[in-house]
């Protein structure tokens, strides 16, 4: 797939792919749960009908990070189900022939509809374009798929927006999944997603405090942007397409005067080096809260014990 980095560089695209025909679509697309997934079935029929190749525009950050940010600059976006760059792979998976990330800015903000279809849209050579059940664009929302059909009758362009996708007689969203989560509701999250939830991430140099408590760890980086977890979980991990067991603790540690989010992870039965590496986790089940403890004797009792709950459930999780 290939990576359109930026409005600026749709000029640069369209040297490289002269008069390209394109079925295309646009969205946050956090998560690619469900209702996203039939909105890129769509686009790719659309392609197969119109021979044509399939583009997807999502922003960079979401608009509610950026209007979270610029309200107060210490408070907390809605935390993402997964980054960009997981997006980027999912996107990949999913067959999309083209993506492209525009940054959410003040200009792309305060851009009137009708200047966000005549700059970006009409840049490339778009024969259908499908949206949401939701979708509004431009600024302060005004644009709708309305507006869209009227400029898709002038130019010759397919527009059609998708069905609400309901699970449970409920919408798929990407709020929705956050909720379940956040509630500890994986199997939920997993229908919702039409896969387990999972985060992956680079494994970094962190305090080293594991190993003094006979527990080492792999602090995985994180991006900016929150994960709608916290607390320790009995995980599923994958690193170079083999599956190890452990225990992940989402959180900002206070036991150690931690004051940032970190993704700790506890492989059992596991002590290589593995750094720079990614790790794929797989959230089972929380096990409890983060909280801290009056020493790090007490850490390290509770974390034996988190280790033995955590064995149980993935034991039982297995014989499932």
């Amino acid at each position: 797939m290939y990576l359109i980095r930026g409005q600026h560089n749709l000029k640069l695209f369209n040297s490289r792919y002269p008069n390209e025909a394109l079925s295309g679509t646009i969205g946050n697309f956090d998560g690619l749960h469900l209702g996203h997934q039939a909105i890129l079935k769509k686009i790719k029929k659309n392609a197969d009908k119109y021979n044509a190749k399939t583009i997807v525009f999502f922003t960079e950050p979401h608009a509610s990070e950026y209007f979270s940010l610029i309200k107060d600059k210490s408070s907390n976006p809605p935390p993402r189900i997964c980054p960009w760059r997981e997006k980027f792979k999912l996107l990949q998976k999913s067959g999309i022939d083209f993506a492209c990330f525009l940054k959410f800015n003040n200009n792309l903000r305060t851009m009137s509809p009708e200047s966000f279809i005549s700059e970006i849209l009409e840049s490339i050579n778009l024969k259908s374009f499908t949206v949401g059940d939701d979708f509004r664009f431009g600024a302060d929302r005004k644009g709708d798929t309305d507006l869209l059909r009227v400029w898709g009758d002038q130019k010759g362009i397919y527009i059609e927006n998708t069905e609400t996708i309901l699970f449970n007689q409920e919408r798929v969203s990407s709020s929705r999944i956050r909720s379940a989560l956040l509630e500890n509701n994986f199997e939920l999250a997993k229908n919702l997603l039409g896969r387990p939830y999972t985060f992956s991430g680079k494994v970094v140099h962190g305090q080293h405090l594991g190993r003094t408590i006979d527990v080492p760890t792999a602090n995985i980086w994180l991006p900016n942007q929150r994960l709608p977890i916290r607390g320790v979980y009995a995980v599923e991990c994958n690193l170079n397409n083999i599956k190890h067991n452990g225990i992940a603790n989402m959180g900002v540690r206070p036991t150690v005067g931690g004051d940032k989010p970190v993704l700790e992870v506890h492989l059992f039965e596991f002590n290589k080096n593995i750094y720079s590496q990614r790790l794929r986790v797989k959230f089972v089940k929380k096990i409890r809260d983060e909280k801290k403890f009056d020493n790090l004797d007490m850490l390290k009792s509770q974390i034996q014990e988190d280790i033995s709950t955590a064995k149980n459930i993935l034991r039982t999780s297995n014989d499932n």
